[in-house]
């Protein structure tokens, strides 16, 4: 089956924070900090306004998303999910290539220590481990990993 990519629009709001929110529920070792209504209003009040946010679609259905920002000169990628039916199709993979492609400047991301997939998935596009967290940096208080990409493939 074919997808592609495209800029998400505040009509996908919704559409989005179903992934996120079936996708983060599936993660036993991170509770969701929010409840779905303030997930949901994030997404359609504050994510997607600020644009950085690229979607997959795959027969007329968004199957994933990414979302990039920029922090004090740093790129990062703050979200990347694939609803579950369609992980294993590529979608990630295109998803990093939107994200990463043209890119002269290194990209960062945090990903939960426990999400090993993820972590395999990231290192396998060359992002390199810079530390490990205790969690108390962010809202689930879940042990977490800083991982950093550079375009020149050096660490």
């Amino acid at each position: 089956m074919t997808y592609f990519i495209r800029s998400a629009e505040a009509r996908d709001a919704d559409a989005l924070a179903g992934i996120y929110l079936d996708c983060r529920r599936a993660m036993d070792y991170a509770p969701l900090a929010h409840d779905d209504a303030a997930v949901r209003a994030w997404f359609a009040g504050a994510l997607l306004p600020a644009g950085g946010v690229w979607l997959a679609e795959q027969g007329g259905e968004i199957a994933g998303f990414a979302a990039c920002s920029e922090l004090d000169g740093q790129f990062w990628l703050d979200q990347l999910y694939v609803a579950a039916r369609h992980q294993g199709a590529g979608i990630g993979h295109a998803l990093m290539q939107q994200v990463l492609a043209g890119r002269t400047q290194s990209c960062r991301l945090h990903v939960f220590q426990a999400n090993a997939g993820a972590r395999r998935f990231y290192e396998q596009h060359g992002f390199a481990l810079l530390s490990l967290g205790d969690g108390q940096d962010n809202e689930e208080r879940c042990p977490d990993v800083l991982y950093q990409w550079r375009p020149d493939g050096k660490e």
